[in-house]
């Protein structure tokens, strides 16, 4: 998750009260508690209460201990910031959460940035300046890493939104020597923050190391993201989520605010750590996702016969209904599908209908189902389905063997056995489940003609054992909860 930035953009100089720290340092264990609570779909309400609380008692201490900014212009801020904020939250879909996080983390990175160079513009409110009337080494490389993590943030989250929201191809974008590019780059900002570190001239005249910085950093967050396919993106956005919370630290260290530091280090030790564990879920590397998709295959693609010279099954509303009744396990495998046809709600009242009849039902979801961390699980949390019947991937992909049933709404590349056969597949390594064991397989698709966001053909659709209901998902399942009743 991502704390604003502006928590703690105005100390102002001079040593902090003993009472603010303390109320910082409460702030901080209020945002522990909610990274606790967001561990698990039960405790999550808890966690972002949590971390409403924690947010709180920093901005209000952080305006309260200030003596830089006008309250007035801050009140006029914090109005209209809260008025957009609402509006967005009241009409924001759950489909289109994803593209909000990541439209959210690119506002937390350009915050850096504006912050880091209003530092380095008056250094002198900031508290920042030696006796000789330059900017403090130390200063210097957190302002530098301050704004190079702040624009890699920004405008490798604006390309991740505009991916997300469909404004920009899904698929891996791969520009000819790109990694030279992208390591020569990197290089270049390392070495003009050492070198404006060491300048004997080094304050806020001293303009072009800053700017040359400023201006690389948001060219690499470009290069950075768009060799990255959809397939990986779940990661990038957690990813980017760590960038935040690290931009936010090195300016907390800057203008010397204690809930800045301890806020943007949580943020972004805990979005590494969660980087780090979808990408072992999909047999990932780390340093290759973060690198911007360093050893893509440029041959990568679709593989396979082409879907329109390949038989399959069509079935009916009727047909699944049958089926599902005379079944003792059904294993549902929710995706993207679901989220867009809004049918986790018809789906909950199918499985209730199962259950009365004696079937056992679960749900298995997949770690990069959807387009962020945890979006099925909002969404079946958000329709009330008991936590204990869900279940991840390597606790319930066992179980397949002994199902009955497989029902896949709107999910595809996570159950793609191209992940496991197929080297030339752009999914290719990643874990899937083993739906093609289930003795039965239902696929909800809208049409044959579309493909997952990986952009790759799925061998499922055409298994003896599978019946495509083509249809969209929420229609498909209201008609199948009548066929039970």
């Amino acid at each position: 998750m991502s704390f604003s930035i502006l928590a703690g953009a105005a100390d102002g100089v001079g040593a902090t009260p003993a009472w603010a720290m303390l109320a910082y340092l409460a702030s901080g264990v209020f945002f522990i508690l909610a990274l606790r609570g967001l561990s698990s779909p039960a405790t999550s309400r808890a966690g972002n209460r949590n971390g409403m609380i924690g947010m709180a008692i920093a901005l209000v201490t952080t305006l309260v201990t200030h003596d830089i900014a006008n309250i007035i212009e801050i009140g006029i801020a914090i109005f209209l910031g809260g008025i957009i904020g609402v509006t967005i939250a009241r009409k924001i879909a759950m489909t289109a959460m994803p593209e909000l996080v990541a439209g959210f983390h690119s506002l937390v990175g350009m915050a850096a940035v504006v912050v880091g160079l209003a530092a380095w513009l008056n250094p002198g409110a900031f508290g920042i300046l030696d006796e000789a009337g330059q900017i403090l080494m130390v200063s210097r490389i957190e302002l530098g890493l301050g704004i190079a993590i702040g624009a890699i943030t920004f405008s490798g989250s604006v390309i991740a939104f505009l991916k997300l929201s469909g404004r920009m191809s899904g698929s891996p974008i791969l520009l000819p020597a790109r990694h030279v590019i992208n390591l020569g780059t990197i290089v270049a900002i390392i070495g003009i923050i050492g070198f404006y570190a060491v300048s004997p001239d080094g304050g806020p005249g001293a303009g072009w190391p800053i700017i040359a910085i400023t201006v690389l950093a948001f060219a690499i967050g470009f290069l950075l993201i768009i060799p990255i396919g959809g397939a990986d993106m779940p990661v990038v956005v957690s990813m980017l989520n760590s960038y935040s919370g690290w931009a936010a630290a090195a300016m907390g260290f800057t203008l010397g605010n204690t809930a800045m530091i301890i806020t943007g280090a949580l943020v972004g030790s805990s979005g590494a750590i969660l980087s780090y564990i979808m990408c072992r879920a999909m047999n990932r590397s780390f340093i290759s996702v973060i690198a911007g998709g360093f050893g893509a295959d440029d041959s990568a693609g679709a593989g396979g016969e082409p879907r329109e010279q390949r038989p399959y099954k069509q079935g009916s509303a009727d047909d699944a209904a049958f089926m599902l009744e005379q079944a003792e396990k059904v294993i549902i495998i929710p995706g993207y599908g679901m989220a867009v046809a809004q049918a986790q709600h018809a789906l909950r009242e199918m499985a209730d209908v199962l259950e009365e009849k004696g079937v056992e039902v679960k749900y298995a979801i997949h770690p990069v189902a959807g387009r962020m961390p945890g979006h099925m699980n909002v969404l079946l949390a958000e329709a009330s389905v008991d936590y204990d019947k869900v279940f991840e991937l390597e606790d319930i992909n066992s179980e397949f063997a002994t199902a009955d049933v497989a029902f896949i709404i709107g999910a595809n590349d996570v159950v793609n056995p191209a992940a496991k056969t197929d080297k030339s597949s752009p999914i290719y390594g990643m874990p899937v489940f083993d739906v093609d064991k289930a003795k039965q397989v239902f696929f909800i698709k809208r049409s044959m003609g579309g493909v997952g966001y990986a952009g790759v053909d799925n061998d499922v659709f055409y298994m003896n054992q599978t019946v495509m209901l083509l249809s969209d998902a929420k229609k498909m399942v209201e008609e199948i909860v009548k066929a039970l009743d």
